[in-house]
């Protein structure tokens, strides 16, 4: 087995200081020779209230120091088997939200095509759109799920088709998503009309609101996933940080009151256990409004979670 990048330790270099990228991993120009590579992202113009994820990247970044190698819960040894490094962050035109969709989706397209699975640090929601659209060019449509306050299957925001609130309703008309393979979790808040969750229902969606899992184990419904995917459809998870209650994680953008808990967090990553899991995100941490740092450290642990859930991880 040929040698693999490592994190480097805290007993090498104090945490506080070496290289600042995703667990003090190796930076990588190219994707060639990786099994997975954390992108970031750095995009908020598509934001609708509070901005800010533009320093998501970065601040998790920064957070992820205090990270070690090893999944001391599940016996997940990630970086025995896969070859991991940061690729850096997508060089978005922050003047332009079209031309940064363009961008973003080019650049997935490379590391795709290095048979690279990409774990991607946001930014706010709206970087799934361009992201999917490449995993699916290379995949066809793939099973998704979804962690979330909102179900972003806006029709449009102040006149526009493309904005945070939107990407899973293009996405559904451009024929990226299996619509029987989606799930939407931790669905909640207020909202324009009574129907507001019915749109995603009628694809075909299972929409699990929050309310309806208080103070419940989110391993029995990742079983069900499990079983209906199957160990091959390609799935892609889409992590919005909202989807967690902002008293876990308050620095973003669009907080709802009575979201999941982190452990409910947990339950739902480590559950995509056994599926083919083709690539991740993990979106909406705005550092701004929260200066402990906490949801980035949060965020940064979200994002090992799903490198530990990725096909051909190594379980001690």
């Amino acid at each position: 087995m040929s040698e693999k990048n490592q994190p480097l330790s805290g007993n090498a270099m104090p945490r506080f200081g070496g290289p600042a990228t995703m667990m003090r991993l190796p930076a990588a120009e190219s994707p060639a020779g990786l099994d997975a590579a954390f992108i970031g992202v750095p995009l908020d113009i598509g934001t609708s209230h509070r901005p800010g994820a533009r320093f998501g990247p970065r601040q998790i970044r920064a957070e992820s120091a205090l990270l070690r190698p090893y999944n001391m819960a599940t016996g997940a040894a990630p970086f025995d088997t896969l070859q991991v490094a940061d690729l850096g962050d997508v060089p978005i035109n922050t003047y332009s939200l079209d031309k940064s969709l363009a961008i973003i989706t080019a650049f997935y397209e490379r590391v795709l095509a290095a048979n690279c699975k990409p774990l991607t640090l946001g930014g706010d929601h709206t970087i799934a759109l361009p992201i999917l659209r490449a995993v699916a060019k290379r995949h066809g449509p793939v099973a998704l799920v979804h962690v979330d306050a909102h179900a972003d299957v806006n029709d449009e925001m102040f006149g526009e088709r493309i904005a945070h609130g939107t990407p899973f309703r293009r996405a559904v008309e451009e024929g990226l998503l299996a619509g029987d393979k989606v799930w939407q979790i931790g669905l909640r808040g207020t909202g324009y009309a009574a129907d507001d969750f019915d749109w995603p229902r009628a694809q075909g969606f299972t929409v699990v609101p929050a309310h309806e899992v208080w103070w419940q184990s989110l391993a029995p419904l990742m079983a069900g996933v499990r079983e209906r995917i199957g160990p091959t459809h390609p799935v892609y998870l889409s992590f919005d940080i909202d989807g967690i209650d902002p008293s876990y994680a308050g620095g973003t953008g669009t907080p709802e009151i009575g979201g999941l808990t982190v452990p409910q967090a947990l339950e739902v990553i480590r559950g995509c256990r056994g599926l083919n899991v083709v690539g991740a995100d993990l979106v909406e941490v705005s550092p701004p409004y929260d200066p402990t740092g906490n949801t980035a450290l949060l965020g940064a642990n979200l994002l090992y979670e799903m490198l530990c859930v990725l096909p051909g991880v190594r379980f001690r």
